[in-house]
């Protein structure tokens, strides 16, 4: 059974569409960059909406409060299987601000140390150009996507 996840693609128009990516922590992570960044998105519990959810974890990974209202993005599939259902939001956000959880893992492999590190480590905005390039592979239709939905808005 494909694993679930659900999450929220925040973007401002400033004056070019722009959207707020984060940067995934953690050692394994540290030195991608291209191919590297995601929406702020999680696994879904049992029992609540994905959009409860998707608004769950943008709290958790930024520490930043989303309000809607909330475009439908739908459905993606991303290259290991995991099924992301998203939804996009104007906003202002500080990427300076920013507050991540955190999560334990053993590092280095094998060591026996367990470290705590936080989810994310960096934020930025990016323009559609830029973020085709740092997204990774299987959430760049989400990009397209949102650019029918600001068109369709501005029309």
């Amino acid at each position: 059974m494909a694993r679930l996840s659900a999450g929220l693609l925040a973007f401002r128009c400033d004056p070019e569409l722009q959207v707020f990516l984060v940067h995934p922590g953690g050692p394994v992570w540290a030195r991608r960059d291209a191919g590297a960044w995601s929406i702020p998105k999680g696994e879904v519990d049992a029992g609540v909406s994905l959009l409860d959810e998707a608004i769950r974890e943008f709290r958790e990974e930024t520490g930043i409060e989303p309000s809607g209202p909330f475009l439908p993005l739908g459905s993606i599939r991303q290259a290991g299987g995991k099924q992301v259902t998203a939804w996009a939001f104007e906003a202002a956000i500080d990427p300076a601000v920013v507050q991540s959880n955190t999560f334990r893992m053993e590092w280095p492999p094998r060591s026996g140390t367990v470290r705590e590190f936080p989810e994310i480590d960096r934020a930025g905005w990016f323009t559609v150009k830029e973020a085709r390039e740092k997204l990774v592979a299987g959430q760049r239709p989400l990009l397209d996507r949102l650019i029918e939905q600001v068109a369709d808005r501005r029309r």
